[in-house]
């Protein structure tokens, strides 16, 4: 008995020292993400140093409407209605637009209440999108241009492979107003546009907006639904159609409004699809791979970006998707370029980060999806109280000298 009771403590101890070794090779292979996390209750100089880090943290998750931008962001909003057919997609290119800070699925246009996903086309409902803006950057009119490129407005009985009155467009107006800017487009498309056929778009009264089922919204990001998405969008000919007519020319202009073809590729990361890991490997840098695929983070301190005062944007280092605006950029102390907000409501997306025995929210580019840092509550309390601690070597920096040769001509009201 003496015997089996040292070889059950020798056990027991030889266990633990495994763990034990185990966790300290997670620590060390980790060291730059506790740099990251513990970066700003070690400098004096950071703004809110006091506050707790671990307990403060948000929580929501990726799939959520929900974000991290402060209400203060969003006073002076306006609400419009869409309907271009299916809206997973109709969601999915609107939410991308400068300005617009959420895009909702759901139904409108019907003859009755509550509609629900099995019973709205009986009902006599419409697909649509509920799209909140901020006029002071982007104007209806413009969310009405960039909606008719990137649907057919010359199919009244559908949409695509999607027939029926459901998937048909509309525009919808609350105000005379809104109701001439909607008619004096189409004629102005009808009459210079590059459609064979004149535009087949009802032109209504707004009606009241149901919001579709939560497995609908944000459809085109899910990690469940992303790969269904773009199989479907890719099948219906969406895409095509918007490339025939439009060719790169998708953005929140009409060309021949203005003498500038500037902005004609504004919108080209919408369309970007990551390649495979060895072409990744290929194109960037080890160190850029690891941050980006593997949720990686660079030494505080290491990246040009951090000490950047210049005026620009700062981009996806693979899509070229806008992120962040130098206008929203401070000096944490940390030794990573920090921010207190994206450049738009849509520009990233949150995911809820486990690691190194504490929660955190991770932030990732909504269109290529790779791991760009974490954000903290510790930010500036006079700018909303948030910390974008970002890894500069997953950013571009776009000076506002080169921007609109870039294509980002849209975002220079955002400096």
């Amino acid at each position: 008995m003496p015997m089996l009771n040292k070889l059950k403590w020798s056990g027991i101890i030889l266990l633990f020292g495994a763990l034990l070794l185990y966790a300290v090779v997670v620590i060390l292979d980790n060291w730059t993400n506790i740099g990251e996390f513990t970066g700003v209750l070690a400098n004096d100089n950071s703004p809110n140093n006091t506050k707790s880090i671990i307990g403060e943290i948000s929580t929501n998750n990726m799939e959520t409407k929900s974000n991290t931008i402060p209400d203060t962001a969003i006073i002076g909003t306006q609400t419009m209605l869409v309907a271009g057919g299916c809206f997973w997609c109709v969601e999915a290119d609107l939410e991308k637009l400068p300005g617009v800070l959420s895009a909702v699925s759901g139904y409108a246009d019907g003859s009755s209440s509550n509609p629900t996903y099995e019973s709205y086309a009986q009902m006599g409902f419409r697909e649509v999108v509920e799209v909140t803006y901020n006029p002071e950057l982007v104007t209806y009119e413009q969310i009405l241009i960039y909606a008719i490129k990137h649907m057919d407005p010359t199919d009244g009985e559908g949409s695509f492979h999607d027939r029926g009155r459901q998937y048909s467009p509309a525009l919808y107006y609350k105000t005379i107003s809104e109701k001439e800017i909607i008619e004096n487009l189409i004629l102005d498309i009808n009459t210079n546009g590059p459609y064979d056929t004149a535009l087949a778009v009802d032109i209504l009264v707004e009606p009241t907006f149901w919001s579709a089922e939560d497995y609908h919204q944000d459809y085109y990001k899910g990690t469940l639904t992303k790969v269904k998405y773009l199989y479907y969008r890719n099948a219906s000919g969406r895409d095509d159609l918007i490339k025939k007519y439009w060719g790169e020319d998708t953005g929140l202009t009409l060309s021949w409004r203005t003498d500038s073809a500037a902005g004609l590729k504004i919108y080209n990361w919408t369309n970007y699809f990551k390649p495979e890991k060895t072409i990744l490997k290929s194109e960037l840098s080890e160190l850029a791979y690891k941050v980006t695929q593997e949720e990686g983070t660079e030494r505080s301190y290491s990246s040009p970006l951090d000490k950047n005062n210049e005026v620009g944007i700062y981009v996806d280092i693979l899509s070229g998707e806008p992120l962040f605006s130098s206008r929203d950029k401070f000096d944490s102390g940390t030794g990573w370029p920090s921010f207190v907000r994206p450049i738009t409501a849509t520009a990233v997306t949150e995911r809820i980060d486990k690691k190194l025995f504490s929660t955190r929210t991770e932030i990732r580019s909504a269109v290529a999806d790779n791991h760009l840092g974490h954000v903290f509550p510790d930010g500036p309390n006079d700018r909303g109280g948030l910390r974008y601690c970002m890894n500069g070597v997953a950013l571009e920096f776009v000076p506002k000298d080169s921007m609109v040769e870039r294509g980002y001509e849209d975002y220079l009201v955002m400096l």
